[in-house]
Formats: structure tokens, sequence, C-alpha cells
């Protein structure tokens, strides 16, 4: 039985695992947009939006939470100054999964994950 088994390992071992997620997840909130395979991008969605609500919250505890995370300082800024402000009002689903086809060497199915723009839900809702 597999009982408490969650994630994929995506054939890396945990702590190769953890770095790549720990990297792609800085990279992502730092261009505000990456590209790789949709199995690591669903993967780094969840942690990214954990990352980004410990924005909003705002503390010294959150951003010491976050710092475990993301690997760079510059970038733990951006997500307390920008990012947290920028989504504050909106309860979570603060990524986009848009899937691009196979990738040419391996037909891997490659995925774009972004940030949602708060500005096009605001509109939408208008409409």
């Amino acid at each position: 039985m597999a009982h408490g088994i969650a994630g994929r390992r995506l054939s890396r071992s945990p702590s190769h695992r953890l770095a790549m997620f720990r990297n792609q997840v800085t990279d992502l909130l730092r261009h505000e947009k990456i590209v790789t395979t949709e199995a690591k991008a669903k993967e780094v969605r969840s942690i990214a939006e954990k990352v980004i609500t410990l924005g909003r919250h705002g503390t010294l505890h959150a951003r010491r939470r976050a710092l475990r995370i993301v690997s760079d300082k510059d970038v733990l800024k951006k997500i307390f100054d920008e990012l947290g402000p920028r989504y504050a009002s909106r309860p979570g689903g603060y990524t986009r999964i848009i899937k691009l086809g196979p990738r040419q060497g391996d037909a891997a199915r490659m995925a774009q994950l972004e940030l949602v723009e708060e500005e096009e839900e605001e509109e939408e809702e208008k409409q």
C-alpha cells in the first residue's frame, strides 16, 4: 500500500530534488515565468504558491520560512515588497501552467509556469 506518499520522485535523490525545486522556485519568482517539463511545473507550483502566501503575511517568521526555500535575498525582497502586496486580495492561485507540447530531443511534455497578473483578474471581474 502506498499510504502517505505524495509528490513525484523525478528520478532524483531527495537532496537533488529539493535543490532543483528551490532553484526553480527562485527563478520563477525572479523572472515571473519559466519553461520546464509538466511534471516539474506541477511540483514547483505548490511550493511557489506557499512562498507567495508567506510574502502576503509579511512577518519576520514568514520571511525566515521563505528564506529556507528561496536562495537569493534579492528575490526574497521582491516576494515581500512586490509580490505579497500584489496578491494581497487574491485567495490563492498565483500561478498558471500553460502546456507547450513535446520537447525536440526526448519528446518530454513541456509547460510554461508563470505568475498570474493581478490586473487581468480585476478587468475580468468588471466585465
